[in-house]
C-alpha cells in the first residue's frame, strides 16, 4: 500500500459547473483524504491524500471534469507525508 499526498490545479472552464462537488464525490468514492477549494483566478485546487493509485484514478477523472466543464490544464505536484497532517480525512469543499 503506497500512501502519497498530492496538490493538483486544474484550469479551464472549472467553475460554476459543479466541479468541486464532482471532485468531491470521485474523492470520496476512491476513499481520499483532502479538500477542494476555487481559487480567485477561476482554477480550482486540491490536495488529496490516499493510496497513489486512486490518485493516479482521481488525476484521470479531473483532465476529464464534469458535464459542462472544460479543462485545459492540470498541473499535479508531489507533496510529503507531512503535508497531510492536519488534512480531513472526509474529502470536504473549502469556501
Amino acid at each position: 500500500m503506497a500512501l502519497a499526498v498530492r496538490r493538483y490545479r486544474v484550469e479551464g472552464e472549472v467553475q460554476g459547473v459543479g466541479f468541486r462537488w464532482y471532485v468531491r464525490e470521485q474523492a470520496r468514492s476512491l476513499e481520499l483524504a483532502g479538500w477542494v477549494r476555487n481559487e480567485p483566478d477561476g482554477a480550482v485546487v486540491l490536495v488529496a491524500s490516499g493510496e497513489a493509485t486512486a490518485l493516479d484514478v482521481l488525476e484521470r477523472q479531473l483532465k476529464i471534469g464534469p458535464r459542462h466543464s472544460m479543462v485545459t490544464d492540470v498541473v499535479r505536484r508531489e507533496l510529503t507525508s507531512f503535508d497531510a497532517a492536519g488534512l480531513p480525512s472526509l474529502f470536504l469543499i473549502e469556501r
